[in-house]
């Protein structure tokens, strides 16, 4: 049996999950949680084979919790199920330790084949995902500014364009205003630009951002 644990900020999402879980015989969910904190408290409580994880929770990033989930012992194998396909997040997310990335819009089918290959130690992406990295790669030796930008940077860089503001971030990720303000104009300083507006605006021509 394949133990499973459900990370996602939507009721509907998990509870939809769990019934769709159920019918597969070889797979059992074992657990749910809401934001990476309860995610981070039932860790131990609740040992799974393999977590099914959304990048976009309230409080840290996907890729902070992906970290943190593979420092502990006996870490589950990680499948991201996002509705983020943008191929620098996707391949963050793989550096960072995740087994496998799919979008919300997959297949039911190939989310039951993923995790079944993840769970015996597999890796298992999204195609569509892989045509695209792939295509990134090969663009040439010039990649766009947020690629230059360090995982906190990029997750800060994501708030911001969300609407956050620093103080929100701040607290948001238990840090001081001033440490948020730092890694603010960091970022802006590698993007080149001088506002939130221009940051929303690069945002929007690069599909960083859901309208």
């Amino acid at each position: 049996m394949i133990r499973i644990l459900i990370a996602d900020d939507h009721n509907i999402v998990r509870q939809g999950l769990r019934q769709f879980m159920a019918l597969a015989p070889d797979l059992e969910v074992v657990g749910e949680a809401a934001n990476g904190a309860a995610l981070l408290a039932m860790r131990a409580a609740c040992p799974c084979d393999v977590l099914l994880l959304d990048m976009n929770m309230p409080g840290m990033s996907g890729v902070e919790l992906i970290k943190r989930i593979r420092l502990g012992g006996d870490a589950p194998r990680i499948l991201v199920l996002s509705m983020n396909n943008e191929a620098q997040l996707v391949s963050r997310a793989l550096k960072a330790g995740a087994a496998g990335y799919l979008t919300k819009d997959s297949d039911p089918e190939m989310l039951i084949a993923a995790i079944r290959k993840v769970a015996a130690g597999g890796r298992y992406i999204d195609p569509v995902l892989v045509d695209e990295m792939v295509f990134d790669q090969g663009l040439g030796d010039g990649k766009p500014p947020h690629e230059r930008l360090s995982d906190r940077e990029f997750q800060i860089f994501q708030l911001l364009v969300s609407g956050k503001t620093v103080n929100a971030i701040a607290e948001g990720l238990s840090l001081s205003a001033k440490t948020i303000s730092t890694h603010k104009l960091r970022l802006m300083q590698k993007m080149q630009l001088q506002s939130n507006v221009e940051l929303i605006r690069y945002a929007m021509e690069h599909q960083l951002i859901s309208l």
